[in-house]
């Protein structure tokens, strides 16, 4: 086989942070290789680096025998490197063709935009990739699976030929991601090459050619599907054996301890987000909420929790109304949450580790004495919640904006689970946590449905979903379409539901 690409040393420090250390890595003609890894192993800064975003401090980069300097993506892209970002970069109100042609413009004579010649290299690229994207239609108008291949086709439509895709997966449905699949064989097929970079054992094994696992910023080895197993790759990502299915018993549902009557929410943009939906969440059970992203999940969580105020509807706890609650009332009825994004709703990144993690409770005893916050008691929980949680840090006194992403929504989490609470609200609990930390997360989740709580989970991650719900309520275009047992539930059925499409019952 030909090789393409090769990463030799490379190595990159930040302040206190070595980063890569002096990685070696290749990338075969037509060849699937996957990067995996821990949250913070290095993974991005490695293709961050292979796409200009960085410089090495040590290292080269050949692109088919040929040293390559990357001081840009431009530099990347000359070189037929092309990378689709886990967060598209598209212009919504831009149709396929203007959004592909964005910085690399066909022009007319008199400076002209051509539009038409553009649209038909989008025509012939799409046919011969198998990637079925309407030239003219408008971004917003299109699903995430077929936004995704827009990106794709940004890439060919500029002859890369070897595509990095980072978390390609996890805004799409388990309908779409094969989908996916099938197009990155279609791509390498056709002598493309692919660095697939993903925390999802699964896809791994039924998608990559070789597989190559950082931990810490170095390589600790490369294999094939055909000779790891899922439990091998965790243990070669976190140094350790992980339980990769959730343990838990069946649910023994207790009383109603929150109650969703036709909620309305609308949005930013005054539209309707969340479309009359009603529901309970049981003591001692998981109510899990599936969906796309973007369905009115996040509008729904914020209405929960006192963030954003309903248009119309109900919500009680504990028997109490707090449709129009504030936060801090929601939160003293006994209500926990762990919300989607972390850095804005989640944290002060200014703040101590220690303050954030007594944000809801700094007011209350032990921590403040009389006017006077009691430092000592707070700086002491800290340090026990550190070590129960396994934040990893120098120290209580670190702001929480010089933590990894991981290591932030482990404050969050301790934080919320560290105190009496009735309902705990958790959306995206996991998102950006590497196997061994998810494998936690997921047994104190459950830990905490059996000692009486009720818990809502909110994941686009459908085998979390799967691994930790009693019940499960399908969100599309901000209905609930479907609520299934457990029993009931099948990974071919839910993503169905996901999709909009309502199975056949046979």
């Amino acid at each position: 086989m030909t090789t393409v690409l090769e990463l030799r040393g490379i190595t990159k420090r930040f302040p206190g942070v070595l980063a890569n250390d002096h990685i070696d890595l290749t990338l075969e003609e037509g060849e699937i290789h996957a990067l995996l890894g821990e949250n913070g192993a290095g993974k991005t800064t490695l293709m961050n680096i292979l796409y200009g975003l960085y410089q090495p401090d040590q290292g080269e980069i050949l692109v088919r025998g040929k040293t390559i300097d990357l001081h840009s993506p431009s530099d990347a892209i000359a070189s037929g490197v092309g990378m689709v970002h886990q967060h598209f970069m598209l212009v919504p109100v831009f149709t396929v063709t203007e959004n592909v042609m964005l910085g690399d413009e066909e022009v007319k004579t008199g400076g002209v935009l051509n539009r038409k010649q553009a649209a038909e290299k989008i025509r012939q690229i799409s046919e011969q990739y198998g990637l079925q994207v309407e030239p003219e239609a408008y971004i917003k108008d299109l699903p995430v699976g077929v936004q995704q291949r827009v990106e794709i086709i940004k890439l060919l439509y500029r002859e890369a030929d070897i595509l990095i895709l980072d978390e390609p997966t996890a805004v799409l449905t388990p309908q779409e991601a094969d989908e996916l699949f099938k197009i990155m064989r279609s791509l390498t097929e056709r002598g493309r090459s692919i660095i697939f970079i993903t925390h999802k054992l699964r896809e791994v094994m039924d998608v990559a050619d070789r597989i190559t696992v950082i931990r810490r910023g170095k390589v600790i080895g490369s294999t094939r599907p055909s000779e790891a197993d899922q439990s091998m790759l965790a243990e070669m990502m976190v140094g350790r054996a992980v339980q990769l299915e959730v343990e838990r018993t069946p649910a023994k549902a207790g009383e109603t301890v929150m109650t969703v009557e036709d909620l309305v929410v609308l949005d930013e943009r005054h539209q309707v987000a969340v479309d009359g939906i009603s529901f309970d969440v049981h003591a001692s059970e998981v109510l899990g909420i599936a969906g796309v992203q973007g369905n009115g999940q996040t509008e729904l969580v914020e209405a929960l929790t006192g963030l954003r105020p309903p248009m119309s509807g109900k919500v009680t706890l504990v028997g109490q109304e707090i449709t129009n609650a504030k936060p801090r009332q929601i939160t003293e009825l006994g209500s926990a949450h762990v919300p989607e994004d972390r850095q804005r709703d989640g944290l002060v990144l200014a703040f101590p580790i220690q303050d954030n993690l007594v944000l809801n409770t700094y007011y209350q005893p032990p921590f403040t004495r009389g006017v006077v916050m009691d430092e000592a008691k707070i700086h002491e929980q800290a340090d026990r919640l550190i070590q129960e949680f396994d934040v990893r840090t120098p120290s209580a006194i670190t702001t929480a904006g010089a933590l990894s992403g991981g290591n932030q929504q482990k404050v969050i989490v301790a934080r919320e689970f560290s105190r009496p609470i009735r309902v705990l609200i958790a959306s995206q609990p996991t998102r950006g946590l590497d196997v061994g930390s998810i494998e936690y997360i997921h047994a104190r989740l459950i830990a905490k449905r059996d000692e009486g709580c009720a818990v809502l989970v909110v994941s686009s991650e459908l085998d979390e979903i799967m691994g930790l719900s009693d019940r499960i309520a399908v969100m599309y275009r901000g209905k609930i379409i479907e609520i299934l047992t457990a029993e009931q539930a099948t990974k071919e059925k839910v993503g169905l539901l996901m999709a909009g499409v309502k199975p056949v019952e046979s």
